[in-house]
């Protein structure tokens, strides 16, 4: 746990809500999750202290609060207990869970303006989808990402292959990681082709499969689920051929958190994790690396992911101006900028990518622009009401597959069975 006063620096005029908090000191806590590699809580430790320097009337006691899943556990269970924090980054797909536990409040209430209005318009609709239902904004997108490709361009090279030509397609990856799996003179794998890990968040690099193959797993008011899809089936197929059919991936549950590591070390020469990594890899490669948008199946796609800001209730009307205000500083272009170069984070507003300092480090860094531009192609993800269950039953399906208990269709039959048992009173 981690304590700290924050005071603003003067917000863009565009989103200025500083004329509106109140002259007495506000008292704020903010719990933020640190989930992925990539200097989030320095970044965010330098950024609120620049927002301490001018506003003497604010203080915020900063909890940084471990995984998404602790983050979202601790936040359930203090307004649970009544000492609900005023402001959380906590994953998108929590929106429903957060609406039916009755915990957080519109934005909607406190964005009045033509000024605040048009700033809520001003993100990216692909992100929007995990944050607004029943015509209401319940989250302010941020800590924002999509899956995207990494590939070894050393390992490319040395399989013969164009190291500046990452595959475009389901059968490309398969074709190039037939190329890129090495073993030695005993039969043992020494390099993977692809790593697309398995545990986690299972479900939404598998997202990036079903959506590839022209199939949307939820609907967008979160109450049913679409798991037993023929196209979710074939998706799911193809994800258990790559390692037993194909050979090119490391057969079994892959790890999530272990998978910067193996690219690093040369044990896959593929991967696909979460651009939220960027910075990571950018720092720790001991090689040249690319980044591509996923391949393609019956088209290009990917979920989005990571966290939004949320309001609590229970908050004070000053402190709850606050909270926005700050909200507003953060996800302005001068301060998303830094966020994103720091991170790897895709920056939630188009704003943020015309600045001269994002400008210059996309030229000079072409990656960063993959996940924003494959925002184009990107749908929501998983989110439904009594989410936890609901995308366990899915991630636990995916498992039975992938370990051989259940062929694909029998496991996705049954997970749809259950998610309907639980959702079907949302309708």
């Amino acid at each position: 746990m981690l304590a700290f006063s924050l005071k603003s620096v003067a917000a863009s005029a565009a989103i200025a809500l500083a004329s509106a908090l109140p002259a007495g000191a506000v008292d704020l806590q903010f719990y933020f999750p640190v989930a992925v590699g990539g200097g989030a809580a320095n970044t965010i430790q330098s950024l609120t202290d620049e927002y301490l320097a001018a506003h003497p009337d604010v203080k915020i006691d900063a909890i940084y609060s471990g995984s998404y899943q602790d983050t979202i556990t601790k936040v359930i269970t203090a307004a649970r207990g009544g000492n609900a924090p005023q402001l959380s980054v906590a994953l998108s797909v929590d929106m429903f869970t957060l609406i039916e536990e009755d915990m957080i409040v519109p934005f909607d209430d406190y964005l009045t303006s033509d000024e605040d209005k048009a700033w809520l318009a001003g993100f990216y609709p692909a992100f929007m989808e995990n944050s607004q239902t029943g015509g209401k904004t319940w989250g302010i997108p941020f800590q924002r990402s999509t899956p995207v490709l990494y590939w070894n361009k050393q390992a490319f090279a040395e399989a013969g292959l164009d190291p500046e030509t990452p595959p475009a397609t389901w059968e490309e990856m398969v074709e190039m990681g037939q190329k890129l799996t090495k073993k030695d003179a005993n039969g043992n794998v020494t390099q993977w082709g692809v790593r697309i890990p398995t545990s986690g968040f299972p479900y939404w690099l598998f997202q990036g499969l079903t959506t590839q193959n022209d199939v949307i797993v939820a609907n967008n008011e979160g109450n049913k689920t679409n798991f037993d899809d023929p196209k979710v089936v074939e998706a799911l197929q193809y994800l258990v051929d790559l390692s037993g059919k194909y050979g090119v991936m490391e057969p079994g549950i892959v790890e999530w958190g272990a998978t910067p590591k193996a690219f690093f070390e040369g044990q896959t020469a593929m991967m696909w994790t979460t651009t939220g990594n960027l910075t990571n890899v950018r720092t720790n490669a001991p090689f040249d690396f690319g980044v591509a948008m996923l391949p393609a199946g019956k088209r290009r796609g990917a979920p989005t992911g990571g966290g939004n800001f949320y309001l609590f209730k229970g908050t004070s009307d000053a402190q709850m101006r606050a909270a926005v205000d700050f909200i507003q500083w953060i996800t302005a272009p001068t301060q998303s900028a830094k966020w994103t170069m720091a991170t790897g984070y895709v920056a939630p507003r188009p704003e943020t990518w015309e600045t001269d300092t994002m400008k210059a480090y996309a030229a000079e860094f072409p990656p960063v622009l993959v996940a924003r531009d494959q925002l184009e192609f990107a749908v929501a993800e998983l989110s439904t009401y009594e989410n936890q269950r609901v995308t366990q039953i899915f991630n636990d399906a995916l498992a039975a597959a992938i370990t051989g208990q259940k062929d694909a269709a029998t496991a996705l039959k049954d997970a749809q069975a259950q998610a309907e048992a639980i959702l079907k009173t949302y309708r």
